[in-house]
């Protein structure tokens, strides 16, 4: 098992930019992939972005070329680089391991002028 916690939400301004933070503790988080995805009031979670073991990744269409997921599993940790962030972006934010279904608790991100 898994066990997940996020950080580096909080508040910008459109345009503004944000990193989230995985941390991982428990066996087996290296061999597993790792995704983010964010849930906004009102709505379903959704798909953002995914890393592989051999940090390969894909992204959902709606972040790609703003969103750069990373990891160094050395550290156990996964990251989420968010570039010029819009109000639609707003959302609280769930690290995802895929093998073994863990969730973090979440991170809110708000982009508002």
């Amino acid at each position: 098992q898994v066990q997940l916690v996020e950080s580096g939400g909080g508040s910008v301004q459109p345009g503004g930019s944000l990193t989230l933070s995985c941390a991982a503790s428990g066996r087996g988080f290296s061999v597993e992939a790792v995704g983010w995805f964010r849930q906004a009031p009102g709505q379903e979670r959704k798909f953002v972005a995914r890393i592989y073991r051999s940090k390969g990744a894909n992204y959902a269409d709606g972040v790609k070329g703003r969103f750069t997921i990373s990891r160094d599993n050395a550290k156990s940790t996964v990251s989420l680089q968010m570039n010029n962030l819009q109000p639609e972006d707003t959302a609280d934010y769930y690290c995802f391991a895929f093998a073994t279904l863990s969730w973090g608790q979440g991170t809110q991100v708000t982009v508002s002028s």
